[in-house]
């Protein structure tokens, strides 16, 4: 499994996560990047994440919170997990408000893959059974290949 979150803003919540659904509850095993790639060869940084990240992981779990989908590296990853044919799950953060029309704002390309019907999007699990749950909900969709959108070209750069 992988964790893709804005790491500036969303570190409590990926802190969280972990503590309560990996090492109390052992319901998986994360994989995500301990620190960043130190490099300024942003091709070389997004084939780092993608052969020695995301390749290995069944599925990327996305943290969503207000800034998560102006983050590059998080839409990076999103196209990695894509391009491997990985399960997509996008939870929202708590404390994170939806918009007027009660949606929330998630980056481009795994809003693509919400509509498709191919990534599955939920709120903050309450147990490790749920979180259980909806891993499996979205490895069950990720079945469904045909449904992928990746097409979008990557951000060049996060947004303001």
């Amino acid at each position: 499994m992988f964790v893709s979150y804005h790491h500036e803003q969303d570190q409590f919540w990926f802190n969280r996560f972990t503590d309560t659904f990996s090492d109390e509850y052992e319901v998986f095993q994360d994989q995500s990047l301990d620190e960043e790639v130190d490099s300024d060869n942003m091709e070389y940084v997004n084939r780092v994440i993608r052969e020695d990240y995301i390749k290995g992981a069944s599925i990327t779990i996305v943290l969503c919170g207000k800034e998560t989908g102006k983050r590059r590296f998080v839409d990076w990853e999103i196209a990695s997990t894509l391009h491997h044919e990985h399960a997509l799950l996008g939870i929202v953060v708590p404390g994170t408000i939806p918009q007027s029309n009660g949606k929330f704002i998630v980056s481009d390309r795994l809003h693509d893959n919400i509509e498709s019907g191919y990534a599955a999007f939920v709120n903050w699990p309450s147990s490790p059974s749920e979180l259980k749950n909806h891993i499996e909900f979205a490895l069950a969709k990720s079945r469904f290949t045909a449904l992928i959108k990746n097409g979008r070209e990557k951000m060049k750069r996060n947004l303001p």
